[in-house]
């Protein structure tokens, strides 16, 4: 029964030729009238009106089987059959037949039965119409034929199921209210096959019977094909249009779905979003209102606001890609989801910038009292450090050292000026900042915690304030303290070089003051410069006494102890008492030296014709005795108070004076005795 098939070829009356191969081994009845019904209900009305011409195969079969089979017939297909060739084997069936006669139950079985040799079938039928087992040129392949006829079968099947499937669906899209349609969508939305599918089924089907072949790897060799109600083309093509127009509908109403679900999705997301930023995220900031008192406590509000930030980010995130997600969906340009959207989009975006402000707010509020506080921090450590130097007793070693740290002392307090002015602009920076925060920022009124805000500032400042007005006014104690050491260390400095001035003079005195004078004049000179270097050294001597009564003024000023009662002044006082002793022992031989020369000079410079003026030798004697007394002071060392001695000048030096007075001694000398030689030569004339 396998080969049980249409043919496709016709009688001369265009009916269709049904071929009934019958075969060796039993032939079930009720699977052949199975077959019989799937193949008369192919061809259409019209088709079936022309009548079938039926041909019965039994060649390999027994004549019992036919004589059933033709017999069926008449229950089955009586009607539509018109003619029936049963094909005998040769000369086998001769004496049965004539038990019974198919022609004369013509009237009976309502067709005509005409037992045929295979070879002579082509009476009855043109051999075009007969396939090759007959002797006809009809190429046929039953499997071809079979399984493009599953393939028919199948899609048939299928689509008729998708279009009903699709009608449902797309039915219930067009429902009255929004809700019948949804639900009506939710519970028919997925067909039991794909669509694209079945489609390509139909397509391909449709292009095979199009080319009017059935095996193209016979090489392309053409069939006369069936009507094209046999062949199934309009019904193909009818599905095929059917389905086209559900499946673009059903397109349609998943694309509705589609966006009513994205439109759906993207609001849920939203109102997630905005729910947690108007909810947790604005409960967040709600708790956290402090700046810190102190660096690290403002470090850790700012670690905590990261936090904050970190979680607000992923709420962000989300908000960008909702963001992205509506503008594609504006984009798309659908009219009836406009409005829907952009409020969607504007609510999201009010809440996201309201939410982001009060974040940057947040932060800048902590960076500015993070730096408000270090700023803080570094006045704190620079007036600590001014305070210990202003504790610390000053020990300078000399004034240049108490130069140097006065000027360091100096340059901390200006260095707390600055910073200083600079705490008051980070608070008042913070402060503006501060009072800028409107109750709306944290959804509370926040005057309470500000305040605090604001008193915490305003007394960090204040303290700095009062901290750097204490040290400006030990720094002032200081500066005086200092500047009176400064002048007490010059003093001191200028006294010692008083002492070294007047050891000097001292020495030049000694070393340098030694000649006598040639004559009565020169000694004069020299007296009279002697006496001006005298002066000097009074001046020198005085000026040193004035510098160390002022240390001893500023020593009790400053409460302390200064080196120049038990050092500078004793030696100032022993210099200057040698110096007086030397100076007086100068001035006795300067004066000694101007009386042997008045008196030289003036017995040299006498006339030997005034002899009245030579009348009393005692003037010889006298000036000898003054020349003999100064050369004997001139190898006399000068003693000093302590018992020490110094002599004028070297040996060489003392002995080129005594020298010269000796020489003038000799003319007085020689002076003298002219004088006398007249006296003793008046007598004896």
């Amino acid at each position: 029964l396998l080969f049980l098939s249409e043919t496709g070829g016709k009688d001369r009356r265009s009916g269709l030729i049904l071929t009934i191969p019958l075969c060796l081994e039993q032939t079930s009845m009720d699977e052949l009238s199975v077959t019989l019904d799937y193949l008369l209900s192919i061809p259409s009305e019209k088709c079936k009106a022309r009548g079938f011409t039926v041909i019965v195969d039994g060649r390999k079969s027994q004549w019992n089987v036919v004589k059933t089979v033709v017999l069926m017939l008449q229950n089955v297909v009586p009607a539509e059959v018109s003619l029936v060739c049963v094909v005998k084997p040769d000369e086998f069936w001769d004496k049965k037949v004539t038990h019974f006669c198919f022609w004369k139950e013509k009237d009976r079985l309502g067709f005509e039965v005409i037992l045929v040799s295979a070879n002579k079938l082509t009476r009855y039928i043109e051999p075009c119409q007969l396939t090759e087992d007959f002797g006809g040129t009809l190429t046929y392949d039953h499997m071809d034929w079979l399984n493009k006829r599953l393939v028919f079968e199948k899609f048939t099947k299928e689509s008729t199921s998708l279009l009903d499937e699709l009608a449902l669906i797309n039915n219930g899209s067009d429902k009255g209210t929004q809700q019948e349609r949804e639900r009506s969508i939710d519970l028919n939305f997925l067909p039991s096959v794909d669509p694209e599918t079945v489609l390509q089924t139909g397509h391909e089907l449709l292009s095979e019977l199009q080319q009017r072949r059935f095996n193209g790897s016979d090489g392309g060799v053409s069939w006369s094909p069936m009507d094209d109600e046999l062949l199934a083309q309009p019904q193909v093509m009818k599905l095929l249009d059917s389905l086209r127009e559900q499946y673009t509908r059903y397109q349609e109403v998943c694309r509705q779905r589609s966006k009513r679900t994205q439109l759906e999705e993207i609001q849920q997301k939203v109102m997630q979003v905005v729910n947690w930023l108007e909810g947790p995220g604005s409960e967040q900031l709600r708790t956290q209102w402090g700046i810190g008192d102190s660096i690290r406590a403002s470090q850790a509000l700012q670690q905590k606001h990261e936090e904050i930030e970190s979680q607000h980010s992923e709420w962000f995130a989300v908000y960008v890609e909702l963001n992205q997600q509506i503008a594609a969906l504006l984009n798309a340009g659908d009219e009836e989801d406009l409005v829907e959207l952009k409020a969607l989009q504007q609510q999201l975006s009010d809440v996201c910038y309201r939410q982001a402000s009060q974040l940057e707010f947040r932060q800048n509020l902590l960076q500015a009292a993070l730096e408000f506080h270090s700023v803080a921090q570094d006045l704190s450590q620079q007036l600590d450090g001014l305070l210990g130097m202003l504790c610390v007793d000053v020990a300078p070693a000399d004034g240049a050292s108490i130069q140097q740290t006065l000027k360091l002392l100096e340059e901390k307090l200006k260095s707390v000026d600055l910073g200083l002015q600079g705490l008051r602009e980070k608070g008042q920076s913070l402060l503006d900042q501060i009072s800028n925060q409107a109750s709306w920022a944290y959804g509370k009124d926040v005057t309470i915690e500000n305040k605090e805000n604001v008193d915490h500032i305003q007394g960090v400042m204040e303290d700095m304030q009062l901290r750097k007005q204490r040290c400006e006014d030990m720094v002032d104690v200081r500066r005086l303290k200092m500047l009176q050491m400064v002048q007490l260390f010059k003093c001191e400095e200028d006294a010692a070089q008083a002492v070294e001035w007047l050891s000097e003079l001292l020495d030049a005195l000694l070393k340098t003051h030694i000649r006598l004078g040639d004559d009565a004049q020169e000694t004069k000179v020299l007296l009279e410069k002697h006496r001006k270097f005298v002066d000097v050294a009074q001046s020198t001597y005085d000026y040193g006494r004035q510098l160390l009564q002022a240390t001893v003024v500023l020593c009790q000023s400053l409460r302390c102890t200064s080196r120049s009662s038990g050092d500078t002044l004793p030696r100032l006082n022993r210099v200057w008492k040698q110096f007086t002793v030397t100076s007086e022992e100068r001035v006795h031989r300067l004066e000694t030296a101007v009386a042997f020369h008045s008196t030289a000079e003036k017995i040299l410079q006498e006339c030997p014709e005034q002899p009245e003026a030579f009348n009393e030798m005692d003037q010889f004697d006298e000036i000898e005795a003054v020349g003999k007394s100064l050369l004997d002071r001139l190898t006399v060392p000068v003693v000093y108070p302590d018992g020490s001695e110094q002599y004028f000048g070297s040996p060489s030096d003392m002995a080129s004076a005594a020298e010269h007075i000796r020489e003038k001694m000799k003319l007085v000398s020689m002076k003298k005795q002219q004088l006398r030689q007249p006296e003793a030569t008046t007598p004896e004339s």
